[in-house]
């Protein structure tokens, strides 16, 4: 296993190269520069801020430059944002979005684990019929919709809740973000727990189960939930790289200081190193999270051997 482990941290090192190499590419190429606004720049200003960046070198010796940097664990100074490094940015925004994101997938796990489970024992009953409708809202209904929704509720007319801000971690600003985030990943978790579990129970090991007279919570309890959660577990890595896309939009909707609205702040501004800095981030967090899943796997089913 920890051969297993140590070979898939190296193998992340290519992709690494890959994702930075193509998006360095590609913001490169996209016409417009950082300093180009409303207000045209000087032609002498414009010079001293691109040797102070050196974007005035060659492509080849900025990229080199870059690579090199990025090996030392340096991200560079952004563009836009005077006398910040990239890693204060970064260093800034990820306990947010690490906060808001982590605390609503463990929710959504735990809920649509819940709903999966008691939608596939209710087959065909109103039960099922309602949870699956509640489901289909969540997966069907985008974001900045729901959004709204929740601040025109809680905030505007039971005014339980503040419809925004962050305030260094103040519980009550993390509510509604963190209900957004965990109803859009409640619903693939739910769905994929009830379709799971369904075939699982219809397997002729629990028909084998239940011949022996063994009760229903015992059965599943005991032999169709671990089975039945591997294909949840394949949903968890897909689930948190789509939770870092769903906190854009939630993060303007609630105005969060996160990963989410410094990645359109970078993208409007083409703060370069700010963009390249955040795909690095987002790279080995998706790595990251797909080794977790593969070792979950190994424990959810100990016939999987790496």
């Amino acid at each position: 296993m920890w051969s297993y482990t140590l070979r898939r941290i190296l193998s992340a090192i290519p992709t690494l190269w890959v994702a930075v190499t193509v998006c360095y590419v590609l913001v490169r190429i996209t016409p417009g520069g950082p300093f180009d606004g409303e207000r045209k720049l000087s032609a002498a200003v414009l010079a001293n801020l691109q040797a102070k960046y050196h974007l005035d070198w060659p492509w080849y010796k900025q990229y080199f430059s870059y690579l090199n940097n990025l090996l030392h664990g340096d991200l560079g100074a952004s563009f836009r944002f005077a006398d910040w490094s990239v890693n204060d940015l970064v260093a800034n925004a990820l306990p947010v979005s690490l906060t808001i994101g982590g605390i609503s997938i463990l929710l959504a796990l735990l809920l649509g684990v819940s709903a999966g489970i008691v939608a596939a024992l209710r087959q065909n009953s109103w039960v099922d019929y309602l949870l699956m409708f509640k489901i289909s809202v969540g997966s069907t209904v985008p974001s900045f919709v729901i959004g709204p929704i929740l601040i025109l509720f809680f905030a505007i007319w039971w005014t339980m809740l503040p419809a925004g801000g962050w305030n260094d971690f103040g519980a009550k600003y993390m509510v509604l973000p963190i209900a957004l985030l965990t109803i859009i990943n409640m619903a693939t978790t739910g769905r994929v727990m009830r379709g799971s579990l369904i075939e699982v129970l219809n397997s002729n090991f629990i028909r084998t189960a239940r011949a022996k007279g063994l009760s229903t919570r015992t059965i599943v309890l005991r032999h169709a939930l671990k089975p039945a959660l591997i294909p949840v577990a394949s949903a968890i890595g897909p689930m948190a790289i789509s939770s870092i896309t769903a906190a854009v939009v939630t993060e303007h909707v609630f105005s969060l200081p996160g990963l989410g609205k410094l990645i359109t702040t970078a993208a409007s501004n083409r703060d370069y190193t700010l963009i390249l800095g955040l795909v690095v981030l987002v790279t080995v967090l998706a790595v990251l999270v797909n080794l977790l899943v593969d070792l979950l796997y190994a424990w959810l089913d100990p016939r999987i051997r790496y």
